[in-house]
């Protein structure tokens, strides 16, 4: 691209929506390398012309964080949903050089000084709660970057931020090609029984979509000799079929977990789980060096910022007090549910007949123990739940609890991919207050796993010419559930269901933010171990009667749930749970273990911190080929390190901001939207302009309890037997 035509680069416009019909990589390299340019002459110019006033400091700031956010976001967001060797490269050349102005930026004296002068000025009192927490957590994050480092220490730091940056893409990226890599192709009838036509269809899907093998990855360690044997695609080649096959089962989520809960063959289900657990752990995709390096750097990061561990840095930004704290939380949990979880277990060895259960058999005998204590299977419920009733579902429980209309605006915004939905949100006024996109499937060539909420555009009070308007947000939610097959709809298990309603609840908190500063409207500013309160309390809606009913309606004949079914479901809710609250505790337990305790390049390697942790917090002990760690995207390439144990601490809030409206009675239409309304008052609406508690405290009159969460985990008698 010449610089005659770089003003016509799309990810130089700086505002509104992305223009994803006219990115493309080529783009990346120009556009960041000009923004840079700009921003540096913004800073040297705000530096030089300081007003330690909100509108001389904070506002030019913002401004600057904005430009950069809107271009680099968006290239961020295409690396997650619509990953290309062309896009890795240029966001690989720009993310050095974005990493060096963060750090310029962010270890800026004069900046920071003019915010210690803003904080100590007479004006203080005269500033909004938000105001105030935006420029607290300024100077906080001011100082946990290195403003306070000189010469050769400020030097290393920055460094160390550089490579940090650079392993996570790594990582992210090994993960994302080793499960794109391993490919399961059956051609016999034999190896598919058990399996459901749901998945039968996928994997046939599947195999009619697989590139022929002169185009399957190169270099990447096969695991069996099935790997990377497909031939579909090529000239010639026959069309799979559900009945006849052949079938690929791959390591994406919708095609693994139901091979794992229904195929009869314990054989091909080790080979898939080894496959699973080993993922990103040799040959060049291997993770391990990268995970050594990651947490010998964050260490390094802490003692220069003058904290002991990472785990202490991490916690620096967070609700909970201390490491100690979230210790304390960890092991009332791990005591609560360790003895369900064994006892569990015995009862599933006992049920299969079996006396040494290995690990792939455990999801496969569960779903069959699951299906003998309570009659159902889950895949008899996916008639029930096709993506577009599921939606509306979504939608008429936020307007029943909420008071807000969603409404399809479908061509009104560009999308990366054509299965992505466009829809805006308007208020009990009719007034549009949001727009979100919703990318629901599973697309595992580009498409990194798992679930997430980003924003798009944050809400904000916006002069311009003298005219004050406001800036409406709009969210990013991406799914990776099954996508529709052959002439279906996406027919979602109820796993689905509950994720999509999970990053709803995040994008909530992003959209109905009544914070008009960006710097804590929506979900800015707002601690990591709370930013899960408002996603995990959707989850619960699921099992609500009017929620389901209202959504769960078969796709072809659009009967409803039968009344079996609920009762089933609902009965069905707690199967298993201390198996997984353990599950998540031990993520948690290893996450802090490895940020607190280990010291890398001692005695223990972060494999074996994992085994001492699962003593106490698993049932099954790892196998010695378990390489979980290598594809540990939260704590390693995500923002969860020394953070994964949030998940529980908001959902301990999550479930005690529920029992506010079970207390007022679930099926009281009054005293629900009463209780709806001062939800969304407070947690979703005040964003990071409080502390969390703050808000907490404002909805609930106190502070959050345990014993909620312990009681919908089945874990506690219900409080009124």
């Amino acid at each position: 691209m010449t610089n005659a035509t770089i003003t016509e680069n799309p990810l130089l416009i700086g505002k509104g929506l992305p223009p994803f019909d006219k990115i493309e990589a080529s783009h990346v390299v120009p556009a960041m390398t000009e923004l840079l340019k700009e921003l540096e002459t913004d800073l040297t110019n705000l530096e030089a012309n300081l007003a330690p006033t909100w509108e001389g400091l904070v506002e030019p700031l913002t401004k600057m964080e904005e430009k950069l956010g809107w271009s680099w976001g968006i290239v961020g967001h295409l690396m997650g949903v619509k990953n290309s060797p062309e896009l890795r490269e240029a966001y690989e050349k720009m993310q050095p050089e974005v990493v060096k102005f963060y750090n310029k930026l962010s270890q800026s004296k004069p900046i920071y000084e003019a915010f210690k002068e803003l904080r100590n000025s007479t004006d203080w009192d005269k500033f909004e709660s938000a105001q105030q927490r935006i420029i607290e957590s300024s100077l906080r994050d001011f100082e946990l970057s290195g403003v306070g480092l000189e010469g050769e220490t400020k030097e290393r730091f920055n460094q160390i931020q550089l490579e940090l940056a650079e392993l996570a893409t790594k990582f992210s990226n090994n993960v994302l090609d080793a499960t794109k890599a391993f490919k399961l192709k059956l051609t016999d009838k034999k190896d598919v029984e058990g399996l459901p036509d749901s998945a039968l269809s996928l994997m046939a899907q599947t195999a009619n979509l697989s590139p022929n093998p002169s185009s399957v990855e190169k270099n990447i360690p096969l695991t069996s000799p099935l790997v990377g044997e497909t031939e579909r695609g090529g000239e010639g080649s026959i069309e799979a079929t559900p009945e006849n096959g052949p079938w690929v089962v791959t390591l994406d989520y919708p095609s693994y977990i139901p091979f794992m809960k229904y195929a009869q063959s314990s054989e091909l289900r080790e080979k898939l789980y080894k496959a699973f657990i080993s993922r990103a752990s040799s040959g060049e995709l291997d993770n391990k060096s990268n995970i050594d390096r990651i947490l010998e750097l964050r260490k390094e990061k802490a003692n220069i910022l003058g904290f002991d561990t990472f785990a202490e840095l991490s916690l620096a930004r967070k609700m909970a007090p201390s490491v100690e704290a979230v210790d304390k939380l960890s092991e009332e949990l791990r005591v609560a549910s360790y003895d369900a979880a064994l006892k569990e277990f015995e009862e599933l060895k006992a049920f299969a007949g079996k006396d040494d259960l290995k690990h792939w058999d455990t999801t496969y005998w569960s779903e069959k123990q699951k299906e003998a204590k309570f009659k159902f299977n889950e895949e008899e419920l996916r008639p029930y739940f096709p993506l577009p009733q599921v939606l509306d579902g979504l939608f008429s429980l936020a307007k029943r609890i909420f008071g807000v209309n969603i409404i399809p605006a479908d061509g009104q915004a560009p999308v990366w991919h054509e299965d992505v939905r466009f829809f805006q949100i308007n208020d009990e006024q009719d007034e549009t207050i949001a727009y979100f996109y919703l990318d629901p499937y599973s697309r595992p060539a580009e498409k990194r796993g798992g679930a997430w909420m980003n924003d798009c555009v944050g809400r904000a009070k916006m002069t311009v010419e003298g005219k004050t308007t406001t800036r409406l947000p709009v969210a990013y939610l991406i799914c990776n559930q099954t996508p529709p097959v052959g002439d279906k709809p996406s027919l979602m298990t109820f796993m689905e269901v509950t994720t999509l309603f999970h990053e709803f609840g995040h994008g909530l908190q992003h959209m109905l933010t009544t914070i008009d500063y960006v710097g804590a409207s929506g979900i800015n500013n707002v601690e990591w171990d709370a930013v899960e309160l408002p996603s995990q309390f959707m989850e619960n809606w699921c099992y609500d009667r009017p929620t389901l009913f209202g959504m769960a309606k078969h796709y072809e004949t659009g009967e409803t749930l039968p009344e079996e079914y609920y009762q089933k479901l609902l009965a069905a809710k707690n199967y298993m749970s201390g198996s997984a609250m353990l599950r998540q505790l031990h993520f948690g337990l290893v996450d802090v273990e490895l940020h607190h305790r280990y010291q890398p390049g001692g005695d223990e390697t972060p494999n074996e911190v994992r085994d001492r942790i699962a003593e106490t917090t698993t049932v099954l002990k790892p196998l010695p080929e378990d390489n979980f760690l290598c594809s540990f995207g939260h704590i390693f390439a995500g923002g969860y390190a020394a953070g994964y144990y949030s998940y529980k601490w908001a959902e301990v809030l999550s479930a005690d901001a529920f029992a506010a409206f079970e207390e007022v009675g679930l099926d009281n239409e009054v005293a629900i939207s009463a209780t709806g309304k001062k939800y969304r008052n407070t947690v979703l609406a005040l964003g990071g302009s409080l502390h969390p508690m703050e808000v907490f405290k404002q909805f609930r009159g106190r502070e959050p309890k345990t014993e909620p969460l312990l009681r919908h985990s089945g874990l506690v008698a219900s409080v009124s037997q």
